[in-house]
């Protein structure tokens, strides 16, 4: 990917600074093989930020569509035609005199063998792997987006233990599971989750939703914050991964600026519990995501069925409740 300067954005930069920055949009591709392995590739000697990786792509052409330019580039860089993407996340990231747009997709098929066309070095690697190698600042969210799911399935508020139990085999595998359980005092809460834990096993990611230290003490995959507490939080609590709940631009900001991993925002659709409630709509909701700087799952009034649909927004994938638990 052609960066247009150095790879450092400017602490402390007035926001009008950085609006006046000239803004270059780019196509960057995820090419992700049958073993779970993404490919990024090395900056050459002689180019700025030498020696770092990164995901391959390069400058979208006036007149050009974010596809035909990954398509093209991926072609240029590694000598492969991209044959099936999907958009995976937007990220802006500004530079000390210019504003990156990054147009990033995920890619599962292609045709050919990738070769380092530009004199570049390229690694297939694990996402367990991939902090051994320094990747760009810029593409960090991109990492996020790889390494959540698209399913993040929430306990109804007041289902029960055994019920609860017994359907987790049924939930997708890999997905998180927020146990939002709101009668439960936090010791019930407590000793229900560790009985998730066990039998969810390595098929899903558990999110807890109580004081943050109950992630570590239990061994759960993260935690979620809802509106209200991320609101008050003076920083990101020490947990592995970090969700948030999010109804506005500025709420989706807090969670960028916190460091967390990821947001649900909603309601995109009037949903059975609140009928008369009017929902974002995909116009709105598309347009915060996509200037989220972060992934985004949509929750309310969708499920599993509307995932292609979401995705196509540049959404992370769908949260709900009653679509994982129909009756």
């Amino acid at each position: 990917m052609s960066e247009p300067t150095v790879e450092s954005a400017v602490a402390g930069d007035a926001p009008q600074a950085v609006a006046q920055r000239p803004r270059i949009a780019v196509a960057a591709g995820c090419l992700v093989d049958g073993a779970g392995r993404v490919l990024i590739a090395q900056r050459p000697h002689g180019k700025i930020a030498a020696g770092q990786w990164e995901f391959p792509g390069g400058k979208i052409e006036a007149g050009e569509t974010s596809r035909a330019a990954l398509v093209r580039e991926i072609e240029e860089e590694l000598g492969v035609t991209v044959r099936v993407a999907r958009p995976l996340i937007k990220v802006v990231h500004a530079y000390r005199e210019r504003t990156v747009e990054l147009d990033c997709w995920l890619a599962s098929a292609w045709s050919g063998e990738p070769q380092g066309r530009e004199q570049q070095a390229f690694a297939w690697v694990r996402l367990d792997e991939i902090d051994g190698y320094p990747i760009l600042a810029a593409d960090a969210p991109i990492l996020s987006a790889l390494r959540l799911p698209a399913h993040y399935v929430f306990t109804p508020p007041d289902i029960g233990a055994e019920a609860l139990l017994a359907r987790l085999p049924q939930l997708p595998r890999g997905a998180l599971l927020r146990l939002r359980l709101p009668a439960l005092d936090d010791a019930a809460y407590a000793a229900l989750a560790a009985r998730v834990l066990v039998a969810a096993g390595g098929a899903l990611r558990v999110v807890l939703d109580r004081d943050p230290e109950m992630v570590g003490r239990l061994g759960a995959a993260g935690w979620h914050a809802d509106s209200g507490r991320l609101a008050a939080l003076p920083s990101r609590p020490a947990v592995p991964l970090c969700l948030a709940s999010a109804h506005s631009p500025a709420e989706l900001t807090r969670a960028r600026e916190l460091g967390f991993d990821a947001a649900v925002l909603g309601p995109v659709r009037p949903t059975p519990t609140h009928p008369d409630a009017s929902g974002l709509g995909e116009t709105t909701a598309a347009a915060w995501t996509q200037a989220a700087n972060l992934p985004v799952y949509w929750l309310g009034g969708l499920g599993p069925g509307d995932l292609d649909a979401v995705q196509a927004h540049y959404a992370q994938g769908v949260a709900a409740i009653r679509a994982y638990w129909p009756a």
